[in-house]
């Protein structure tokens, strides 16, 4: 009798190890839907990665992504600033219909939230089953509001959830989901704890726990945005005796602090460089976490940047040539303040080394996510799956009519490319824009205006203007001069 108790126990746990190891391994290999990582960076140029020309910084983990997966040339951001073009982002929609459509500041902290009535990609691949973090910078909405983290279709979020906070790279404090963190050691007084370190572990832990279900990680990093700031160690050192440098001299830590301000710095190009590189490092510690967990090869990583480079805090775009050749820089719809750098690396579905003249943009990533995701599709988009082009089916891949952007600062901006044509109208709010015309083919870094030469072109990419922008009460642009 005692031992056909034995056998019996020791065929059920025989039986209890088989069924946890086959669904351990069905975990990691055997979901069909992928895991989803899109790692955006803040204020990084077209031109700051080593794969799109950048010499004097270190990018190896990024450059790496590209060239084992797919570069784009073509690829634009939602606008030239921050918290329109994540609108942009999150519900797939341009400027001329996203939600919010500049940087709307709220006091004492936040910025002007996301509707109730408006659709996320969060939400959407919450829905469909996916866990879903957000680690770095929000700025669509304040906690509590209608636009936080966890009303958008996020199961956690840890960051700075206002921008104008993450003007500091030792803030206050940051926040985990409704919960204020304090950072002790902090307080504007001193540089205790580095804020991008923290959620680097963060984002780090939730692909740890979970691991074993499909996943959305968004990672809207807030390096290298300005101040220029960060410890001075390994990633600091391989640049401090690299360039010629004139330090800067800004809103220091201490009894006159405030949050908005920069601090000063005395090396800033070293100071820049090390931020990209150790931005690179933390992309490069996101692929090995998730080899770690075996979970590389069912996942697909998204990389790019939410504008063009920047040029506050004694940042030099034009001496790392950080937009790439390109006119322009952040706030401007010149190719450098809103064409970006875009990587996709999926091992065994993205070819490797493949460089797309795909022209695409931010609102193209919420159809692109459902359909990776086999999920609902959105109620409203002005964007197009690009899946056809990531898994080299190009002959399938539909094309945009035309792309568009507004911008609703210095008296307003609007552009639109059409095929190789763009035009840009500067100072919308006046009444009496004024039209510049390029051939991007012809005149990529946008040196030589056509307008007066090319009046019938002008009409009709004026037209597709004023067919793209629907008037926002919140965000008027048009209808200011009146």
């Amino acid at each position: 009798m005692k031992a056909l108790t034995f056998i019996a126990l020791k065929k059920a746990v025989l039986a209890t190890l088989l069924v946890a190891t086959t669904s351990c391994i069905f975990a990691q290999t055997g979901n069909k839907r992928p895991n989803i990582v899109f790692i955006m960076a803040d204020d990084l140029g077209y031109g700051d990665l080593g794969v799109y020309g950048q010499t004097k910084i270190d990018t190896k983990h990024i450059d790496s992504l590209a060239r084992a997966g797919m570069k784009f040339d073509n690829f634009y951001a939602g606008t030239s600033v921050c918290a329109p073009s994540r609108s942009s982002l999150m519900t797939g929609q341009h400027t001329g219909h996203t939600y919010v459509r500049g940087n709307k500041e709220i006091e004492p902290e936040g910025q002007q939230p996301l509707a109730d009535s408006v659709q996320t990609i969060a939400m959407l691949l919450q829905k469909a089953g996916y866990t879903t973090g957000a680690f770095g910078k929000w700025g669509l909405g304040m906690v509590g509001t209608s636009g936080a983290p966890d009303q958008k279709g996020f199961d956690e979020f840890y960051g700075y959830n206002c921008q104008r906070q993450s003007h500091r790279y030792y803030p206050t404090h940051l926040w985990h989901n409704k919960q204020r963190i304090e950072l002790d050691g902090n307080g504007l007084m001193a540089k205790g704890q580095y804020a991008p370190a923290l959620i680097q572990e963060r984002t780090l832990a939730f692909i740890d726990a979970n691991k074993d279900k499909p996943f959305f990680l968004f990672v809207p990093t807030v390096l290298p945005h300005a101040e220029l700031a960060g410890p001075e160690d390994e990633y600091y050192k391989q640049y401090a005796h690299e360039f010629d440098e004139k330090p800067f001299r800004g809103n220091d830590y201490g009894p006159k602090a405030t949050v908005p301000g920069y601090a000063g710095v005395d090396k800033p190009h070293a100071m820049y460089a090390s931020m990209v590189s150790r931005m690179d490092a933390y992309v490069g510690q996101i692929v090995e976490r998730l080899r770690q967990n075996n979970l590389l090869d069912n996942t697909i990583i998204l990389f790019t940047s939410d504008n063009g480079a920047h040029k506050e805090g004694g940042a030099d775009p034009n001496f790392f040539n950080s937009s790439g050749g390109l006119r322009g820089t952040k706030r401007d719809l010149y190719e450098g303040g809103i064409k970006t750098p875009f990587i996709a690396y999926w091992p065994g579905k993205i070819a490797e080394g493949k460089t797309s003249n795909y022209v695409g943009a931010f609102w193209d990533i919420m159809p692109t996510m459902v359909e990776l995701a086999k999920t609902d599709h959105p109620r409203y988009t002005d964007g197009i799956s690009f899946v056809p082009t990531l898994l080299g089916q190009s002959k399938k891949q539909k094309q945009h009519d035309y792309l568009y952007w507004e911008f609703h600062e210095d008296g307003g901006r609007q552009a639109v490319r059409k095929g190789n044509w763009k035009l840009i109208l500067q100072q919308v709010m006046s009444g009496a824009p004024i039209a510049e015309l390029y051939n991007l083919k012809q005149d990529p870094k946008e040196q030589h205006n056509i307008a007066t030469d090319k009046p019938r072109k002008v009409a009709e990419l004026r037209r597709l203007i004023e067919e793209a922008h629907v008037e926002s009460p919140i965000f008027p642009l048009t209808k200011k001069a009146q």
